[in-house]
């Protein structure tokens, strides 16, 4: 059995990454659950953790080698794409649960930002898709219904 290094033990930073990645999707996940869709509060901050995760776990690994972070990242971008299709459900002649779909792989793109330390992106990821799902909601909501955008 390896001896475990200690002297690489540095949590911090990954705690602060964890907890910035579990921030920022916390309220994309607490639309999707106000909306009532298939995945919600729980399931949105654990994406980007687990991609953010991911992306941790191998910066040794990788460290030398942009080419394989890429791959790890590829890979975190076709899960993300499966588990987005999981959320899409086709019922007769409509499908349901595009916006959650697209909310999950943006969501592990946030995780994946965070991980490659490019806070800025993860930041404005996040608050274009909150944006996105709460203003944007109520324009949808009235074009299903037919009420003119100016009605009361």
């Amino acid at each position: 059995m390896p001896a475990i290094d200690f002297s690489s033990f540095n949590v911090l930073p990954h705690l602060f990454a964890l907890a910035m990645a579990y921030a920022l999707a916390l309220p994309i996940g607490w639309n999707r659950e106000r909306e009532e869709r298939s995945a919600g509060i729980r399931t949105f901050p654990l994406v980007a953790v687990a991609t953010c995760g991911f992306i941790q776990a191998t910066e040794r690994l990788t460290a030398d080698s942009p080419e394989a972070m890429a791959r790890i990242i590829e890979g975190l971008i076709t899960g993300m794409g499966f588990i987005g299709g999981g959320a899409i459900l086709r019922r007769d002649d409509s499908v349901k649960g595009t916006a959650t779909a697209a909310s999950l792989w943006i969501t592990g793109a946030i995780g994946v930002a965070v991980g490659v330390e490019t806070y800025d992106v993860a930041i404005m990821l996040s608050g274009l898709t909150v944006l996105t799902l709460w203003l944007l909601s109520p324009l949808r909501k009235r074009s299903a219904t037919g009420d003119e955008i100016g009605d009361a």
